[in-house]
């Protein structure tokens, strides 16, 4: 019997910053765990990208995106953007900006454009830094975040993990972040406008769009041949496709999209317990959660679980 959940695919996410903080800052880094995939989401935030290293691959409107150190790009609020790989090494800078905090930073036509709330072009503006505007960047936010919460926190909580219910963003200077993040704001878009903003979009072929698109909305709990037969593709032609252009294998994908979903359904009022919430998500199985899980995140559940940290 099909189970239907919340469609994922028009999320909001909160992305819980406190009324003191205009916005925050972190380095997301592969090597502290974190899963490498999220689900569809959208905030009313900026958001701001900055490659430090390796490569970041984001599916948004229909296109995949692949970003390589040195280059800065910008999700706007209206954007709907998934990430979907990152190679092992990567580290990228995240800020975000509250709409309240742009309208008062931002009063002149030059930047007008980060008033918008969404893209005026198709895709994600973005621009490749030179080596010193890439380096002055770099060393902003690096300043920027000291007071910060420690960086396995925040890999695991602001955006990229378990997001844990009762998590707020913290910074133990918040005069300094905000100061910080307004220098970073404006320095960033005047690299921006100056640069150019890079072709690279790989438009996604109907029938993978159609498979993000029902995998967002519902758990397939049948087999391969059924999503592609909803697709209106073969087997061999679905798997090949999605994987050449999302760049992770089906199967990869759709268990990033149930771990989201055991976290949503773990964290219900009515309290489910671990097996519960497992089952409610799709898996078929706690074997087969159990290693999921472990692969992206590095640790067993009871052990994330039963963290102080958590």
């Amino acid at each position: 019997m099909m189970k239907t959940y919340r469609i994922l695919s028009t999320m909001l996410q909160d992305l819980k910053i406190g009324r003191q903080y205009e916005g925050f800052i972190f380095l997301a880094e592969s090597s502290r765990n974190a899963p490498k995939q999220l689900v569809p989401h959208h905030h009313v935030e900026l958001e701001l990208n900055l490659v430090i290293r390796g490569n970041i691959t984001y599916v948004v409107e229909g296109q995949r995106f692949t970003f390589s150190a040195g280059m800065l790009l910008w999700l706007y609020p209206e954007q709907e953007h998934q990430l979907v790989d990152r190679s092992p090494n990567a580290q990228n800078y995240i800020a975000v900006f509250k709409p309240s905090f742009i309208r008062r930073s931002c009063r002149t036509p030059a930047y007008a454009g980060l008033r918008c709330t969404k893209n005026e072009k198709p895709g994600v503006l973005h621009t490749m830094l030179d080596p010193d505007a890439f380096d002055l960047i770099r060393k902003t936010m690096d300043a920027v975040m000291v007071g910060s919460l420690d960086a396995d926190v925040l890999n695991r909580q602001a955006g990229f993990g378990l997001e844990s219910a009762d998590f707020t963003y913290q910074h133990f200077d918040p005069d300094g972040l905000n100061a910080g993040l307004h220098h970073l704001l404006l320095l960033c878009w005047r690299y921006q406008r100056a640069g150019e903003s890079l072709a690279g979009a790989v438009t996604l072929h109907p029938c993978v769009r159609r498979a993000l698109q029902m995998m967002s909305e519902a758990d397939w709990e049948g087999s391969l041949s059924s999503l592609a037969k909803k697709c209106g593709a073969s087997e061999a032609h679905l798997s090949r496709t999605f994987h050449r252009q999302i760049g992770v294998p089906i199967s990869r994908y759709r268990n990033s999209l149930r771990l989201a979903r055991f976290w949503e359904e773990y964290r219900q009022p009515d309290q489910k317990n671990i097996a519960e919430a497992v089952y409610a998500a799709g898996f078929g199985s706690y074997a087969q959660f159990y290693k999921v899980f472990v692969e992206a995140y590095g640790r067993s559940p009871r052990a994330c679980l039963t963290s102080s940290q958590i």
